[in-house]
C-alpha cells in the first residue's frame, strides 16, 4: 500500500486554490505585464515620493516553518553585511540610510520574450505579497530567522516568460558612488553580481523580498528589493537589485571573481564542507549567541536537494 508522507511545508490538497482562479490571475498578470512594457513600465515616482499606504500588509504563509524563534528586529536591522557601505557590520545600518529608494527601476531582460523595466511601486501594486519566515545563514557562520515580505521569484519570471535557452539568472546590485563609499575600493569587482540556475530560480523557496517584520525593507537589508535563497549562504542573496538578466552562460559572481578558492557559484549551506579559514559545522544564532549545529541546505534539504542530482563532483558550497 502506498503511504504518502507530506512534507512539513505542504498544505492539504483541499486547501489549494482552484485552478480557474489561478489561471484567471495569471492571465491578468500577463496583461498587466504587456501594458507595462508598452508604456515603458509607467511613470516613476517623483524623487522623495512615498509608496502606496501600508504596502507591506501581507498575511504570513504557514507553509514555511523555520523551527526557530525570530531574531530580534533590532539585531536584524543593525548587524549587516553590505560592502558597498563599508566593512564594519555594526555601522552599515547608519551609512546605508543615504541610499535613495525612490524612484527605483528594476530591469528584467536577456533571454526572455518580454523584457520589462518596472517601477518598483508599480510592480508591487500588481502582485499579491505574502510573509515568509526563513532562516538566514551567513558564510561567516552566524544565523538569523527573519519574517520577510515579498513574492516568489517564479512569479516575476512568469511576467517576462524566459526562453527555453535561458539556463541562468543574474542579479545586479545598484552601484551609486555618491552614497556608497565602498565603491571607492577599486580592487572589488563592482557592481555586485550574483546568480543561480533557472531551476533554482523557479524553486518555490526562491523569494524576492521587499519588507521585513511587516515594514518596508530598510536600506541596510537590501531595500527596496532583494533576492533570497534560504538554503544558500547569504552572500548569494543580492541586495538592492536594479537588474535581473536571464542568460545561457553561467555567471562568475562577485566573491567568486574576487577569490574563487573560497567562494563559488553554488554556495549551498553544507556543514561537512569547511570554509578554508573556518569550520561550517556549527553556527552562532544572532540574538542568543547560542552555538548550534549547521543543517545541510540550512534545513531546507527536503525542498532543494533534488536540484543538485548529478553534481557530486561540484563543490556544493564553493
Amino acid at each position: 500500500m502506498l503511504i504518502k508522507r507530506p512534507r512539513g511545508w505542504e498544505l492539504p490538497e483541499s486547501a489549494a486554490t482552484p485552478e480557474a482562479l489561478v489561471m484567471g490571475r495569471r492571465k491578468s498578470l500577463g496583461l498587466a505585464a504587456g501594458l507595462l512594457a508598452a508604456a515603458g513600465a509607467g511613470p516613476a515616482l517623483a524623487q522623495g515620493a512615498a509608496p502606496a499606504a501600508d504596502p507591506m500588509a501581507a498575511a504570513r504563509n504557514p507553509r514555511y516553518q523555520p523551527g526557530r524563534d525570530l531574531t530580534p528586529e533590532r539585531d536584524v536591522t543593525t548587524y549587516n553585511n553590505y560592502y558597498e557601505f563599508g566593512v564594519d557590520d555594526k555601522r552599515i545600518h547608519r551609512a546605508a540610510q543615504r541610499l535613495p529608494l525612490r524612484p527605483w527601476r528594476l530591469k528584467v531582460d536577456g533571454m526572455v520574450e518580454r523584457p520589462i523595466e518596472f517601477d518598483i511601486d508599480g510592480l508591487l501594486r500588481m502582485l499579491q505579497l505574502e510573509e515568509r519566515v526563513y532562516r538566514l545563514r551567513c558564510v561567516e557562520a552566524w544565523a538569523m530567522t527573519i519574517p520577510w515580505t515579498g513574492f516568489q521569484l517564479s512569479t516575476l519570471l512568469g511576467l517576462v516568460n524566459p526562453l527555453a535557452s535561458a539556463k541562468y539568472v543574474t542579479f545586479e546590485t545598484a552601484a551609486i558612488p555618491a552614497v556608497m563609499p565602498g565603491l571607492r575600493q577599486s580592487w572589488y569587482p563592482w557592481p555586485y553580481l550574483e546568480g543561480c540556475t533557472i531551476e533554482e530560480a523557479r524553486n518555490d523557496l526562491s523569494f524576492l523580498a521587499v519588507g521585513l517584520y511587516g515594514k518596508a525593507l530598510p536600506p541596510q537589508n537590501g531595500a527596496p528589493i532583494r533576492v533570497l535563497f534560504p538554503w544558500k549562504y547569504g552572500f548569494k542573496s543580492g541586495k538592492s537589485i536594479v537588474r535581473i538578466t536571464l542568460t545561457d552562460q553561467r555567471p562568475v559572481c562577485f566573491w567568486e571573481r574576487l577569490q574563487n578558492q573560497e567562494y563559488g557559484f553554488w554556495a549551498n549551506v553544507n556543514p561537512e564542507v569547511p570554509h578554508p579559514r573556518w569550520s561550517q559545522a556549527t553556527e552562532r544564532v544572532i540574538g542568543s549567541n547560542e552555538r548550534v549545529p549547521t543543517r545541510l541546505f540550512n534545513g531546507y534539504a527536503e525542498q532543494v536537494a533534488g536540484l543538485y542530482t548529478g553534481l557530486a563532483n561540484e563543490r556544493l558550497w564553493a
